[in-house]
């Protein structure tokens, strides 16, 4: 069950077709984490110990800095990630309400 605030993207794969819409914004998610760079830099950012992670702390995926940057757009573009400046640094979050709207989606409907 999500909490109260959290909208998730599209309703159980199990509970009726997608609209075009929902469609659209799940294949775009599904899209960006297709990629192992993108999933594994968005799962060092969800499993951060602080919650969110410093584009520093995540780098090491075995590409350029600005093919990470490139990764990292992705995963904003798609909803997956926020950002924050800070100085020089920018630190990146996979909001809860993400998470939560994914398992979500992908938990069969209750019979």
């Amino acid at each position: 069950m999500l909490p109260p605030d959290v909208e998730p993207c599209c309703p159980p794969l199990s509970e009726r077709p997608f609209t075009a819409e929902e469609a659209e914004r799940t294949a775009r998610m599904f899209r960006a984490l297709g990629d192992p760079v993108r999933l594994r830099l968005f799962t060092a950012v969800a499993s951060h110990p602080d919650g969110e992670a410093c584009v520093c702390d995540i780098s090491d995926v075995g590409v350029s800095q600005p093919t990470v940057s490139h990764h990292l757009k992705k995963l904003k573009e798609a909803g997956l990630l926020t950002s924050e400046r800070r100085g020089t640094w920018v630190f990146y979050r996979v909001e809860p309400s993400v998470l939560a709207g994914m398992g979500q989606m992908l938990t069969p409907r209750a019979a």
